[in-house]
């Protein structure tokens, strides 16, 4: 204990002799020294700054605030609470629980375009990979599950096809393919990669298509006695669908909704792969607006998924019923009719499903191809959405001028914070992480809701323009900054001299000439 009072009370004595030190070093210091301390701080700061920002635009966080929260937080003993994790408020206030982001599952694009024919040409022209290694590899795995036979033992064109998919060089696919072909020449599975892949022309795809075709029906004929039925039906289907999707590329649409009707009345139980989707898509090219609704009619039920395609037809058909004579001055001057009302609920619900759907279609943003898998209600089946059916709102007179009037009063209608939905679950947070791996690098993803800047971007932005602003002051005006500097350090370490000068008066001098020698 008496060694603690002895330290205590000959701090002030160093004290003393260190602000004394320190006084002499600010005196003997160059206007220069100031110039090189801003300039560096303003350096230095400004990295962190760009650095920051670049993690931001990339990841969507801030780097030191994940730090922080991720190491530093458990070394101070902070812990997050957990009782409210995975819980969130429905409409009637009730707690439920909260989608994970395992829950936001991604679906294969019902109307994905075709690589050898579609892709690889955009590719030839601007040199950019329009698909992901994440969505081509997802699209492996759906051909490998669904075209692989149901019992363990392969069939050896089978086991040649199943690394086929799995290839990332699509000339190494294609290679394979052949080498299935040379080993039976009924695989059909082998002409379906061919049609995808190695044709560049749709009706060249479709050629070996209607070749897979009829390969598909030989083979399911001779095997129905045996184990690969289930495989070769779900081949005949992929074929039938791709089918119908030529045909309507090149311009036979009623043949295309024929081929849907009737492969959705063949398998009325391959609803997973929502064929109903690219039927509403040919149904508006033929302008059959009373077919569309009678499909809507049976899909668009609560007991049933959501889709962009979905809720946004819903919303088309109402508003092209009113949105020819729809003026938002006679509106606000008059009021919404009964049918206004009604579009634009539909519209409102639309949004609240999907919100990026409308900066497409409205064209504020610009599209690129759709990827071959996307995440409902994120920026991936915006793109999809708006890339086939945006010359559908276009020709409804008034439809997307009835879209820019209303859909941003979508925003006044979901409770913030997002906690609660209004007519659909609370907006999943798990949709920026997928988009991100499923679209482009070269494609800026929507992001909702907009996140603000994190505060330590803020913090660094603040610090880096003031360091700039001393050096600049200090290079233009050296002298009178060296002044201003010494007399801060100066009322900065005034009180420090004060409290020693004090604790030498009231002490006697005999103590301190003591406490010397000690």
């Amino acid at each position: 204990m008496v060694l603690i009072m002895i330290y205590v009370l000959w701090s002030p004595l160093k004290l003393q002799e260190t602000l004394t030190s320190a006084s002499v070093f600010l005196n003997t210091l160059t206007p220069k020294f100031y110039v090189a301390l801003t300039g560096t701080s303003s350096l230095i700061s400004g990295l962190i700054l760009i650095f920051e920002w670049w993690y931001f635009r990339k990841y969507g966080t801030s780097f030191i605030e994940q730090v922080s929260v991720s190491h530093l937080r458990p070394l101070l003993g902070g812990v997050e609470s957990s009782s409210t994790t995975g819980l969130f408020s429905s409409v009637n206030g009730e707690t439920e629980p909260r989608p994970s982001v395992s829950e936001c599952k991604v679906w294969r694009n019902p109307l994905n375009l075709f690589r050898g024919a579609e892709y690889s040409r955009y590719t030839w022209v601007t040199g950019k990979e329009p698909l992901t290694y994440y969505d081509m590899n997802l699209s492996a795995q759906d051909h490998q599950t669904f075209f692989t036979g149901d019992t363990q033992q392969l069939r050896p064109e089978d086991a040649v096809m199943q690394k086929a998919w799995r290839e990332r060089n699509p000339q190494a696919r294609i290679r394979a393919a052949y080498q299935a072909i040379e080993m039976n020449h009924e695989c059909a599975a082998a002409y379906v990669l061919l049609a995808e892949e190695e044709a560049t022309t749709i009706t060249e795809a479709e050629r070996l298509f209607k070749q897979a075709l009829r390969i598909g029906k030989n083979v399911l004929g001779k095997s129905r006695k045996l184990e690969y039925s289930g495989k070769d039906i779900n081949l005949l289907v992929y074929i039938k669908r791709r089918l119908a999707m030529c045909a309507r590329k090149l311009g036979r649409i009623k043949e295309a909704v024929k081929m849907m009707r009737d492969l959705m009345k063949e398998f009325p139980l391959l609803g997973m792969l929502n064929i109903h989707e690219n039927l509403l898509e040919a149904l508006l090219e033929l302008q059959a607006y009373a077919d569309v609704q009678a499909v809507l009619a049976k899909y668009d039920d609560i007991s049933l998924p959501k889709s962009a395609t979905i809720c946004y037809t819903s919303a088309l058909l109402k508003a092209r019923a009113v949105s020819d004579k729809f003026s938002p001055e006679a509106a606000s001057r008059r009021g919404l009719s009964t049918a206004e009302m009604n579009a634009v609920e539909a519209i409102h619900r639309a949004v609240e499903f999907n919100p990026h759907v409308p900066k497409y279609l409205l064209e504020m943003k610009s599209l690129i191809l759709p990827p071959e898998h996307i995440l409902k209600r994120g920026d991936s089946e915006a793109v999809a959405y708006a890339f086939f059916h945006l010359q559908h709102w276009k020709r409804a007179e008034g439809a997307l001028n009835l879209l820019h009037c209303t859909w941003e009063g979508t925003f006044r209608i979901i409770p913030y914070p997002l906690e609660k939905g209004h007519l659909f679950y609370p907006y999943p947070g798990c949709t920026e992480t997928a988009d991100r791996e499923l679209l482009p690098s070269f494609h800026e993803v929507s992001v909702y809701p907009k996140k603000e800047l994190p505060f330590f971007i803020l913090f660094t932005a603040g610090l880096c323009s003031f360091t700039a602003m001393l050096a600049m002051l200090t290079h233009q005006f050296p002298e009178l900054m060296g002044v201003f500097a010494k007399a801060f350090f100066s009322t900065l370490f005034a009180p420090l001299g004060f409290f020693a000068d004090k604790m030498e008066s009231f002490m006697p001098s005999s103590f301190w000439h003591q406490l010397t020698r000690i």
